[in-house]
Order: structure tokens, then sequence, then C-alpha cells
């Protein structure tokens, strides 16, 4: 249990060490600490994931204190680990901490890198408080640590407005799905009486004013509490319609690109639908929302990400698009497909980002893929990790993501939450997958150099092993993590017996699923020969009106400045001169009138309230004869 209670310490400790006197350690020992504190709590994760296989309940719990107690109900800073927040930790700081020895080296030279290094920590222990929390409050505590951390590392770079304008756009887009969050909290706390996940979902199944009546769904407490849970999920893993955030938080640092997609952020709001099951199953109305979201999610990801021409741009997308298939996944009840996908989706999102990270190195910064070109000549190893994560994420046979994503596929058709034409949704995503990845692996690395022969600095990652000593772990997590079996079922058993049958399921469906990204990888063969064969110089970006408006997020941004943002702004403006302002000092004025009138009345003086009480008969007699 103390081993549980110190898991964010060792972070915790490093951030507040970095914060205070980041401007005195040098390098080294800033690195040494930030670095050093990610393996403890790798380690200390390994060590309570080996603890917990033996435990006979399969659950440690560590009660630090009491927080505060609202009538009946105790809020306690206490941690809980089970199956579910043992992946997510395992994969928290297992993933953190190479992306932290990668960032180690490739925010070397930033004059602020102690900083970077504490805010990195600080957001790890942002998710591990949000992982392990036993209740809801602490549980919203990290969820909004989580949106900080986030806002101070997308903006990192703050020099440069865009990067600030994006940090700003990522806090208050993911706002508003927090904010349907805590009300949902609220109704939670109001049905229930109770802040502890584990008795609410218990609670759920048992509460009879709570649970969904056939009758009227709609109108239960469940169904809201669900819908508003849901707003939050959305927000965070940036699915429709919150989603426009993502692609516009590529301003950071890549690091924090690594970390914000593959083990933190994007991966809060699949947890929390997943911890809070038991609710979810009382509304099979919002997990078909939850699927279908899922489904019109990564359709329209992958549609953008065929059209953009900045390399994390296009990961941007495929991690939304990821995601949709995870809340597919949770949508149509298949709980530990859905955590499965999270965990290998992690190991080779991480290695894409990374990579990607020291090519836009080489390229002194550059991440214009039309200004990419032949890198598999002159970045052969970097091309070879970049090939492995997008095996990954095309979902071929034999990698992590191939048993991953064909667990989710497998659990839709079946599924009385999903069906078919969601289980086509996931196949036409998947070859959308496969051609975006075939686009960018040719743009990037095939074809003809389309940039100065003098821009490569690959000495330079020469000499930096431990940069790609994390690359090649995080390959071989990707290519071998599927072969570790996540079994969540006891944790739902309970809560959905043979939610999903298979049996029913044609023959067929395997084969297509195993065969659409192939289909893909040769329809991208020959449409983008000129890719990888020619590699035209200068190659341009299409300004076909479907290609640009596929480049722009399909519209979602424009469509929210005319409808939300410049109204507003021209409220604002038309307030300039203090309209609104005077309008309600005028209210205050009338109403500070009607008080001094009243209040004059009120003298004390017997004779007065006599003559008040006479006229005021004499009054409601005249009214009475009237």
């Amino acid at each position: 249990m103390s081993l549980l209670a110190s898991l964010p310490l060792y972070p915790l400790i490093s951030f507040l060490v970095l914060i205070t006197f980041g401007k005195r350690l040098n390098w080294a020992i800033a690195s040494w600490l930030s670095v050093g504190s990610m393996a403890a709590a790798a380690l200390c994760s390994l060590f309570l994931a080996n603890q917990l296989s033996l435990h006979e309940s399969s659950v440690i719990t560590a009660h630090l204190w009491q927080w505060f107690s609202i009538g009946s109900a105790e809020v306690n800073i206490s941690f809980y680990l089970d199956a579910l927040s043992a992946v997510m930790i395992l994969v928290v700081t297992g993933v953190g901490f190479l992306i932290h020895l990668f960032a180690a080296i490739y925010m070397k030279d930033d004059e602020n890198f102690s900083r970077f290094m504490a805010y990195m920590n600080l957001f790890i222990v942002a998710m591990l408080v949000l992982v392990l929390a036993d209740n809801l409050v602490l549980l919203y505590l990290g969820w909004e640590g989580v949106g900080l951390c986030s806002f101070l590392l997308i903006g990192f770079w703050y020099q440069e407005r865009n990067n600030v304008l994006a940090a700003r756009k990522a806090f208050i887009v993911t706002r508003i799905g927090d904010t349907a969050m805590a009300v949902g909290l609220f109704l939670l706390f109001k049905s229930l009486a109770s802040l502890n996940i584990a008795e609410i979902n218990q609670l759920a199944q048992t509460t009879a004013s709570f649970t969904a009546s056939s009758i009227n769904a709609k109108n239960s407490e469940a169904y809201w509490a669900a819908l508003l849970l849901l707003g939050g999920a959305v927000g965070k893993s940036a699915q429709l319609p919150l989603q426009t955030w993502l692609p516009d938080a590529m301003a950071g640092p890549t690091p924090v690109s690594a970390l914000i997609h593959a083990a933190t952020m994007v991966t809060a709001g699949v947890y929390l639908i997943a911890r809070m099951n038991g609710v979810f199953l009382m509304t099979p109305e919002v997990m078909n929302y939850v699927a279908w979201l899922g489904g019109i999610t990564l359709l329209t990801a992958g549609l953008a990400a065929l059209a953009q021409n900045d390399i994390k741009r296009v990961l941007a997308y495929s991690t939304m698009s990821q995601i949709g298939y995870m809340m597919l996944a949770l949508g149509a009840g298949a709980w530990s497909a859905g955590v499965f996908h999270l965990m290998t989706h992690a190991f080779f999102k991480a290695l894409l980002f990374l990579t990607a990270g020291t090519v836009i190195l080489a390229l002194h910064h550059q991440q214009d893929l039309y200004k990419m070109g032949g890198l598999l000549k002159k970045l052969p190893v970097e091309a070879t990790l970049f090939l492995i994560g997008l095996a990954c994420l095309i979902a071929l046979p034999g990698t992590s993501g191939f048993f991953s994503k064909e667990a989710i596929i497998a659990s839709l058709w079946s599924s009385p939450t999903a069906g078919p034409s969601l289980w086509w949704c996931a196949i036409l995503g998947a070859l959308l997958t496969s051609i975006y990845s075939c686009r960018l692996f040719f743009l990037a690395f095939l074809g003809k150099q389309r940039f100065p022969k003098t821009r490569v600095i690959s000495e330079h990652l020469e000499t930096s092993k431990l940069l790609r000593g994390a690359l090649f772990v995080l390959a071989l997590l990707s290519i071998f993590g599927g072969l570790v079996t996540i079994d969540l079922s006891s944790l739902f058993l309970t809560y959905q017996p043979g939610i999903i049958n298979r049996s029913n399921n044609p023959s067929w469906l395997h084969l297509v699923a195993i065969v659409t990204p192939f289909a893909g990888i040769l329809f991208s063969w020959f449409y983008y020969k000129r890719y990888r064969i020619l590699g035209y110089k200068p190659l341009r970006a299409s300004q076909n009106p479907w290609v640009v408006f596929c480049r722009h997020g399909l519209g979602f941004d424009t469509l929210y400045a005319t409808f939300l943002i410049k109204p507003y702004c021209f409220i604002a403006k038309l307030n300039r001169k203090d309209l609104f302002d005077q309008t309600l000092m005028l209210l205050a004025w009338y109403i500070g009138i009607w008080r001094d009138i009243l209040s004059a009345s009120q003298n004390g003086h017997l004779r007065w309230f006599a003559a008040a009480f006479g006229l005021s008969m004499v009054g409601l007699i005249f009214m009475v004869i009237l």
C-alpha cells in the first residue's frame, strides 16, 4: 500500500525540485532528476502490477487521509489499483519514461530545459492521480491537472503567437467537456449519494430510481449522467464535435505531442468510460452514442489525414481515428478490446511521433511532407523504425495493432449497441488508415529528395544513442506488445453477461478485416506512384476544393468561428462602450431607489406607521369598491 501511495510521488518531487531550482541546475542534473524519477515510477508500476496478480482480491488500495466529507459521503485521498488501473499506470509510466528519455536529448539545447522537464513530470503526476483515484473528486482533480499541463506544454514556446493560440484553444475546447463532466458528477452524487467509483458502479445496478426504465429511458438520471460523462470524455479524447484542438496542439514540442497522444491526455476519456462502466451499462442508448461517435470520428479523421501536408498533423488525425476505434469498442461493450488497443496504440503512436521528431530535427525543424522525400537513403534507421510504427497503425498481421484492432472489429457485428453498420465503418476506417499511412511514408521517405542536400544533420542523430535507444524499445513493444494478453472480464462480467455473441457472425468477417489493409496498400502503391518513384520537385499540395476542405479538418473550425466565435466577438465589440454594463447599472440604480424609499419608511415613528396603516386601509377599501 505504501508503494502504491508513493507512485505519483517520484515525478512530483522531481517537478518541485526542477521548478524551484531549475535555473541553477545544468542539463545533466535536470535530466537525471526528471528521467530518473520516471524510471523509478516505471519500476514501481511493474512491481505493483506483479503484486496485484498475486493478490487474493485482485485489488490494492492505499488510503492516505480524508480530504473532506459531504453529509455521509467521505472524499478521501485514496488510490485504487485493479486490473484496469494497472494497465494504465504501466502505459503512463513505461511509455512516459521512454518519452522523457527522448525529450532529455531532443530538448537539450533549449534554454528553458528544466522548466520543460518539470512540466512533463507534472503531466505524469496528474495522469497517475486520474487513473488511480478511488473517488470522482480526486479523479476530477487529476482530470483538470492534465488539462492544465497540456496548456503549459503546448504553449511552451510562447514566444510564437501560433503556439499560444493553440494552447488556448486546447484549454478552452476541453473546458466545454470538463463542464459537462462536472455536472455529471454532481448528478451522480445527487442520485446515488456517493462519490466512490466502485460504490457508484454497484449502486447504478441496484438503485431503482437511477436506472433507466424501458418506457421513458431518456428521462432517467442514469441516461443524463452517462451522457454528461460522455461529454467529458469527448473533450479530452478529441472526438466529435470537440476534436478541433488536437491537430493544432502539434504546435508544441514533439515529445509533448507523443506524451499527449500516446500515454496521457487523449486516453483519459477512454479510461473514464471504461472505469464508469456500471453507469453506462444501465443506458444502452448512450453506449450506442459512444459507438457511433467513435465510428464517425474515425472516418472523418481518416479523410482529414489524407489531405494533410504536415507530418505531425497526419499523426494527430490518426490518433483521433484510433481513439475512435477505442470508443467503438467501449460502445459495443468490448471493454477488454478497447483497453487492449489503448495499450498497443500507446506503443506504436509514441514510436511514430518520436521518430517523426528525429526526422524533423534532421531537417532543421522542417515538417512539410512536400519538402521531404528520399529520406530512406539519408536516414535508413529512422525510416525503418517509422515503417514499423506504420505497420502497427495499419494493423498488419503479426503486429500489436493487428491483435488489438481485430479484437475490436470482431466484437462489433453481434453487439446489440453496435451492429453491422458500425462494423462496416470500422472496415472503411481501416482502409483509410492504410491509405494515408502509405501516402505519409511515400512522401517522406521515398521518391526524390526535395530539400537542400546540406539540410540533413544525421551526425547529430548518430551521436545520440539514447535518442535511438528509446525508439528501439518502442519498436520492440510495437511489434511484440500484442502478445501481452489483457483480460478485464473480471471487472465487467458482473455487469454484462453475454452482451456479445460472436457465434452468430458470418464466416467471411475475419477474412475481410485481414484483407482490407492490404487492399489499401495496393491502392496506394498505384495511386501515389509519383510520390514513391518520381518525387516531383517542387511538389505542391492540391488546391482542389474537396482536398482543401479535408485539409482544414472538414470545416469544423470555420463552422465554430461563424456560429460561436464571431457572434461572441460582435457582442464584445457592442459592449465596448459598456452598453450591457450600463444596462446592469441601471437595474442596480432602480433597485437602489426602492431600497432608499423602503428604508426611509422604517423610521421608528409611531405616528408615521399609524398614518401609513390608515392610508393603506383607505386605498384597499377604494380598490374593493371599484
